[in-house]
């Protein structure tokens, strides 16, 4: 790695440490970055899974310590969302990107749309989680398999999800979502791993970036009003959709 390609691998990982922790999709920012260094697709998938785990991790724990990330909640979330994220890993080991192109399109417009109806009022009992059964349950599986697959846009899959379905509001949306992409990342990670598919020392770049970019995000995120949040991340969904168009 040169000391040109670490520094941009630093500031994207700030950028899109930043943006996926209060909205989502800088994995549209680091795969091409990643591939610019020369690393061929599947290990820039692998290595970018190092940086969302750091910053997943980061966001969290700042999100936590602020008192917006509920507990309870967490176990009936995690469950089938993890268990999406293993077999996606897996299938991500030996099935070509590009199947998830028109995938991600689709899915995207369909966030998009979601975030633009508010989240109900009252939060579903954490008791009771997942909400709405079966149904629920495939939503947080589907979005785990999403993310096990490839990381870009997951982040808007999983906050749609909490904040339609669950009626959380956006910014605990998003600290349970962090928890979500922390835990899935890491059974990616491992799994990507153990393909050979990761390069740790320009993974660890690209994650010092990332890290800072979250402790930003977590301290805007803490002091702006929802409106904000809902239309920093429409905005971000569609650049996304453009994003994913041109890839």
């Amino acid at each position: 790695m040169s000391p040109e390609e670490a520094v941009l691998l630093l500031a994207v990982g700030l950028v899109s440490g930043f943006i996926n922790t209060l909205a989502g999709g800088g994995s549209m920012l680091t795969l091409p970055a990643l591939m610019m260094t020369g690393m061929p697709a599947d290990l820039a998938n692998g290595t970018n899974r190092v940086a969302v785990l750091a910053q997943s991790i980061t966001g969290a724990k700042g999100f936590d310590q602020a008192g917006k990330l509920d507990r309870g909640a967490l176990v009936g979330i995690i469950v089938p969302t993890v268990l999406g994220a293993g077999l996606g890993a897996a299938m991500a080991s030996v099935l070509p990107n590009t199947w998830l192109k028109p995938i991600l399109l689709t899915v995207m417009a369909i966030v998009a749309l979601s975030l633009l109806v508010p989240s109900g009022t009252k939060p579903i009992e954490s008791d009771k989680l997942p909400a709405g059964g079966v149904i629920a349950w495939l939503a947080l599986f589907g979005a785990g398999l999403y993310g096990g697959f490839i990381q870009a846009g997951v982040g808007f899959i999983l906050v749609a999800i909490v904040s339609g379905v669950l009626h959380y509001d956006l910014l605990r949306s998003n600290a349970l979502k962090l928890v979500c992409t922390s835990i899935f990342s890491g059974v990616a990670l491992i799994i990507f791993a153990l393909q050979g598919q990761v390069l740790w020392l320009t993974g660890i770049v690209l994650a010092l970036g990332s890290v800072l970019g979250a402790l930003a995000s977590v301290r805007f995120a803490i002091n702006v009003d929802e409106s904000v949040l809902r239309s920093i991340l429409v905005i971000m969904v569609l650049t996304s959709c453009i994003a994913a168009w041109w890839m």
